[in-house]
């Protein structure tokens, strides 16, 4: 296994749209092997593959305490959505900042697994919060676009910030 680099916001690849998988082979196995074990090693409870700059619509999610559930999802779309939650997001591609985004209660997703084997499911709650964020990393959204434009504007600049002390050392 390898540890996949996660992009971090600015990087204009995170804007990029996921195409869907259609190959179901040892490859994809890999890709998702190696997704999952960043997304543990980075302490995420998702991740979608633009994130680690692999265009394709491949997400990981592991929302147990135990991290003892993985979620393989291939080519997800929500087919059903209810009721509202607002709660706290972060994300590994926007390290250190956490804020509140209006998202779904409950959603049903149809999916496939990692051996091209179709299903669906229903998730409430943090499940619910992390299928939704990550199929919007797949569309090129981030969190923070949910955010008012003075958040965004505010995060730009510390991000910019950020990556030109990165640069200077």
């Amino acid at each position: 296994m390898t540890l996949l680099t996660v992009l971090h916001y600015p990087d204009r690849r995170l804007r990029n749209k996921a195409l869907p998988v259609t190959q179901f082979d040892e490859g994809l196995r890999t890709i998702v092997s190696n997704m999952f074990e960043t997304m543990y090693e980075e302490k995420g409870v998702g991740l979608a593959s633009i994130q680690v700059d692999i265009p394709q619509r491949i997400i990981v999610i592991d929302v147990s305490e135990e991290r003892n559930f993985p979620l393989c999802v291939i080519n997800p779309e929500i087919v059903n959505q209810e009721g509202l939650q607002h709660e706290s997001e972060g994300c590994l591609s926007v390290p250190e900042y956490f804020d509140k985004v209006e998202r779904a209660a409950k959603v049903r997703m149809r999916a496939f697994d990692q051996d091209g084997t179709p299903y669906e499911l229903d998730a409430e709650g943090l499940l619910a919060i992390c299928i939704q964020h990550e199929i919007d990393h797949l569309n090129g959204i981030l969190f923070i676009d949910h955010l008012s434009r003075l958040k965004q504007g505010r995060l730009q600049k510390k991000a910019l910030k950020q990556q030109r002390s990165e640069v200077e050392t």
